[in-house]
């Protein structure tokens, strides 16, 4: 009961945290508003690039972790104020693959390519997706549901693999995860885009609800399953203890990590919103 309540209340801080980054713009302004949700983007994205860091060493690489960290930070930035350099998303990663290798030649590492990839990794796998969420700021409640619809389909896939669950989906990196259970996750996360997305004040119709839907589930799930698969490369249960009960930060967000630049992709360019 001592762990459940645990569980409870880090959640509760989460989800406070989260939302309340989401909507702030609504009591702050827009452009505080924006200003707050990359600041989260940013700590969340630093968050992410420690554990990734920490998963590496634990490979035996030496990532130039100073250089990582402010790669995520110059992601991040530029990717959620793309005003201030033009093209610069595209400047940034050609800046940081010369930097990095530049500094390299100076370390004296046995794995000297290995480690300039550890570096600059957590750059595209955690800074680009994050970034996006200010993007997506004016749309907020199609945000705030992709949230939604990716904890019904966890949670929803878990009791279901727990119920029903007899064949293993990935046994050597998510012993847990079963076809069935993912299964009843992804049709618990299309029931609820198709009945609550609407329910939300946007220009969405309900087939763009259900595309949504089948990105926060199966695109969420493969997510997961790479997250999975890179804590079990060292034997790790967890990505970190940032919140008891419930793991790191890479165990939070790894689903937002995969899902993050599609609804970005399908809400400008598909929808143009």
């Amino acid at each position: 009961m001592k762990t459940f309540w645990i569980r409870t209340a880090s959640a509760t801080v989460y989800a406070l945290l989260f939302l309340g980054s989401i909507y702030s713009g609504r009591l702050v302004g827009d452009m505080w508003g924006h200003i707050i949700l990359a600041a989260f983007a940013l700590f969340v994205a630093e968050g992410c690039t420690f554990e990734y860091f920490r998963i590496a060493e634990k490979q035996g690489s030496h990532p130039n972790k100073p250089l990582g960290y402010f790669w995520t930070l110059l992601m991040v930035v530029v990717g959620a104020f793309p005003g201030l350099v033009n093209g610069g998303v595209l400047a940034l990663v050609m800046l940081s693959m010369v930097v990095t290798l530049g500094v390299q030649l100076w370390r004296k590492t046995e794995q000297p390519f290995a480690d300039v990839l550890h570096t600059l990794l957590p750059m595209f796998y955690c800074a680009l997706p994050l970034s996006l969420m200010p993007y997506l700021h004016n749309m907020m409640n199609v945000l705030v549901m992709c949230i939604i619809m990716v904890w019904v389909n966890d949670s929803f896939a878990y009791m279901g693999g727990s119920l029903i669950g007899r064949h293993k989906m990935w046994p050597r990196h998510s012993p847990g995860k079963t076809w069935e259970g993912t299964a009843v996750g992804v049709a618990a996360a299309v029931a609820t885009g198709l009945l609550v997305g609407p329910l939300f004040q946007t220009s969405l119709q309900w087939y763009d609800w259900l595309v949504l839907a089948l990105v926060c589930s199966i695109i969420g799930t493969l997510g997961d399953l790479t997250e999975s698969m890179l804590k079990r490369s060292v034997g790790l249960k967890d990505s970190g203890n940032i919140m008891p009960g419930h793991g790191g930060f890479l165990d939070r967000f790894d689903s937002l990590l995969f899902i993050l630049p599609v609804v970005f992709v399908y809400c400008f360019y598909a929808i143009n919103m």
